[in-house]
């Protein structure tokens, strides 16, 4: 036991009828990267709320550094030396780093000794740690990268000896992932215990010392990672073999479908975040858009589907005008044939707090199926909710529950669901799989083709190559806001890197 940072015997936790823990028993060694995995829905995040005591199980028994403790709150599980980084950070905008860092650990009744002792402890922590950010700026101001080393500092500020990260680089582009990770290899280095929950098998087999798999709220393996696969990994998640890779035939495009020309879109600052980009996407095809987040995609993306204004320039939906320019109507978009899976499910997707049933439904709702006179019918709304529910498995199956009581990955099948099962013209989808698990992303990827070869005309973006590169007939790169390059998918991934990077963009332009 000396050797064992956390142990979880017999842990069980209910919410109503849905048994998210059963009886997990789970080691951890001091000084290791270990890593839970598991489908969207497996209890992961609720096992490690335990801990962190955002929750209190049912029953079982919690053992840090060989002493039984009570974690009934974050301040307990602090006090006992554990730390966790949010999926979606916790932390105040309109701060400084150091303000985020101190906030809630003040320790002088003269605030401005208590800042003076916390800058100095600050700096020795972001110089031991190669965990450098300016103190003084605002949070608000901070790329994402930056914002998760925040989030760390104030976890390490507070003594933590194990660290929690949960999903740390659903955020991440792929070279501030691999800076994170040369972080987290240094943490261990110096003794911290890290456990590490995402869906990204790849990850895990790169970062991990351990990795424990829970399906359906148990916990069904444990492994040494250099003695496993991300094949059995994937099996364990799933309870079947999963295809890690996408299978597809050849496309045959047909007649353009989706024609921007010369679209120019600025942000709320003035900014131009998309400066005069043209392409087509025909029928039976995938259009892939490839580059760093951050270079005009979510922009791009927005003006489509009528969401936010364009500067200038042209789209034509199945030959006719679009008004990108002017009046914004997405329900007009949407009945013409145009559907939009938005990048941010939480503030675009979905209104959480409604029903899975009601989501089901959303913007769709004036849809005669859904009416019975001038009011809705809900026998009609759920029976259409539990269809769907079925067909994209979705967990768990109950059409009456807020939809903020679905994992994120069962949240993305709701939003795939109501905007692929309308037959549109043409799909456009940004980030389809973030923050989802293996089992899911086959599915989704599998329905992406599905709609190709149906005809339909799909654009796709997303910050995962491997993603882009398997789904996409043709990929288009985005840098700076400009398209700098097309090339097909039997690009190598350096050669797109360097187009997303902007250095063969820069060479095809003067050319």
């Amino acid at each position: 036991m000396d050797n064992i940072a956390i142990e979880l015997r017999g842990i069980d936790k209910s919410f109503g009828p849905v048994h998210a823990n059963k009886n997990i028993n789970l080691k951890v060694r001091k000084g290791t990267i270990h890593g839970i995995i598991g489908e969207n829905g497996a209890g992961k995040s609720t096992l490690m709320s335990i801990l962190y005591g955002f929750y209190q199980a049912d029953s079982g028994e919690i053992i840090v550094d060989g002493r039984p403790v009570t974690i009934r709150d974050p301040n307990a599980a602090i006090a006992a030396g554990i730390g966790m980084v949010h999926q979606h950070f916790m932390l105040v905008e309109n701060f400084t780093v150091l303000e985020n860092v101190m906030l809630g650990a003040e320790d002088s009744q003269i605030l401005n000794k208590g800042i003076a002792k916390a800058r100095v402890e600050l700096r020795r922590l972001e110089k031991e740690y190669a965990l450098e950010v300016n103190p003084d700026a605002l949070i608000e101001e901070l790329p994402v990268g930056l914002q998760q080393r925040v989030e760390i500092l104030k976890a390490l500020y507070r003594k933590a000896d194990i660290l929690i990260l949960d999903e740390p680089t659903g955020v991440l582009t792929p070279a501030e992932a691999d800076h994170l990770f040369r972080i987290l290899e240094q943490l261990k280095d110096q003794g911290k215990t890290i456990i590490l929950i995402t869906h990204k098998l790849r990850e895990i087999m790169a970062i991990t010392d351990e990795v424990s798999v829970m399906r359906r709220g148990e916990m069904v393996a444990t492994r040494t990672t250099s003695e496993t696969s991300v094949e059995e990994l994937a099996e364990l998640m799933v309870g079947r073999r999963v295809l890690l890779r996408v299978q597809k035939g050849e496309g045959t495009p047909g007649d353009v479908k989706l024609s921007v020309q010369g679209l120019m879109v600025k942000d709320s600052r003035g900014v131009t975040m998309v400066d005069n980009v043209s392409f087509d996407v025909r029928a039976g095809e995938i259009v892939g858009i490839a580059g760093v987040a951050g270079n005009g995609q979510s922009e791009l993306l927005e003006a489509i589907a009528g969401i936010r204004k364009a500067a200038t320039g042209t789209v034509l939906l199945n030959g006719e005008s679009v008004d990108v320019t002017g009046h914004r109507d997405p329900a007009a978009l949407r009945a013409r044939g145009l559907a939009h899976v938005p990048e941010d499910r939480h503030h675009v997707g979905l209104v959480l707090k409604f029903e899975e049933s009601e989501n089901a439904i959303l913007g769709y709702h004036h849809d005669p199926r859904y009416l019975n006179g001038i009011f809705l019918n809900i026998d009609a709304i759920r029976k259409d909710a539990e269809e769907k529910i079925a067909k994209y498995d979705i967990r768990p199956p109950n059409a009456r529950l807020k939809t903020a009581n679905f994992s994120g990955g069962n949240q993305q099948k709701i939003v795939l669901a109501r905007e692929m099962e309308r037959g549109p013209d043409v799909l456009i989808i940004g980030q389809p799989t973030r923050g989802v698990d293996v089992g899911a992303i086959e599915f989704i990827h599998k329905r992406i083709i599905e709609m190709r070869d149906q005809g339909k005309a799909v654009l796709l973006v997303s910050v995962e190559l491997d993603e882009i590169r398997a789904l996409s007939d043709r990929i288009l790169v985005m840098f700076a806001g400009r398209v700098v390059g097309e090339r097909s998918p039997d690009a190598t991934e350096g050669e797109l890197g360097l187009l997303m990077a902007g250095v063969e963009g820069r060479k095809e332009a003067a050319e």
